[in-house]
């Protein structure tokens, strides 16, 4: 069995947005029981993360670490057609990821205790971001 759906995800502008139970409604909506979901992020300025769901802190201490690592504004990036945010999202996105794989297991996403699947948008304005899910496997 093999489906693939396109959601629409709306961003509030920067920040780390969990999208877990999005995800997994579709898993459940499948009808597969056994398999994979696989994600791809349609987009090279923002990205998707599996992440710490519990503390929200994890999140705060990410973004400062990404700031640090690439600051907004930076003189040297000759690219920034989109303001000061544009060029250090992309290096942002290349250095996560825009694609995961994900076990199924009884018609959900097998994710750890602590884990969520994350929409870490890499803009400072609000974005509307697609997301397309594939999920294969085998029903009851």
């Amino acid at each position: 069995m093999l489906n693939s759906t396109e959601v629409q995800l709306n961003t509030a502008g920067r920040s780390l947005e969990e999208i877990s139970r999005t995800v997994d409604k579709v898993v459940g909506q499948s009808g597969v029981r056994r398999g994979l979901c696989h994600l791809f992020l349609h987009h090279t300025s923002a990205s998707l993360l599996l992440c710490e769901n519990a503390d929200p802190s994890v999140r705060v201490d990410l973004e400062a670490f990404f700031s640090r690592l690439v600051p907004d504004g930076d003189s040297q990036y000759t690219h920034s057609a989109e303001g000061p945010d544009d060029m250090p999202a992309h290096i942002r996105t290349v250095l996560t990821q825009n694609s995961m794989t994900i076990p199924i297991a009884d018609g959900r996403l097998d994710l750890g205790t602590w884990q969520g699947v994350f929409l870490w948008e890499h803009r400072y304005a609000p974005h509307r971001r697609r997301l397309t899910i594939t999920i294969m496997g085998s029903g009851p």
